[in-house]
């Protein structure tokens, strides 16, 4: 596997260690529809939160969050509607973005 695939995995397992430690219930990850996918789906107290996770080493190119595009956000919403409506949910839902950067200073988290 590339090494980008490595961190992009890394960045996953510690956004999900996150979000269990602060409170949230992991249902899915990379939960596919078609060729898209939802990094992380998962509850928090009555909301139904989809995660997208963006892993970096770096803030040179600008902080991770901001890679998350028009187009993307698109695709999210489109993966998250079909979640719902498989799983015939009625919960308010939230969008998230966890910023992951991992180098050899350490790892920061940054939860929108």
């Amino acid at each position: 596997m590339a090494s980008h695939n490595d961190l992009g995995l890394e960045g996953e397992d510690l956004a999900a260690k996150h979000l269990v430690k602060s409170g949230y219930k992991i249902l899915e990850r990379n939960w596919r529809f078609g060729k898209e996918e939802i990094d992380i789906i998962a509850r928090l107290a009555d909301d139904l939160v989809i995660v997208e996770v963006k892993t970096r080493n770096s803030n040179f190119f600008g902080v991770p969050h901001e890679f998350v595009t028009k187009g993307k956000q698109s695709h999210i919403i489109r993966v998250a509607n079909a979640y719902i409506e498989k799983h015939d949910l009625d919960l308010e839902t939230r969008f998230d973005v966890i910023g992951i950067i991992i180098n050899s200073k350490g790892k920061t988290i940054d939860h929108i």
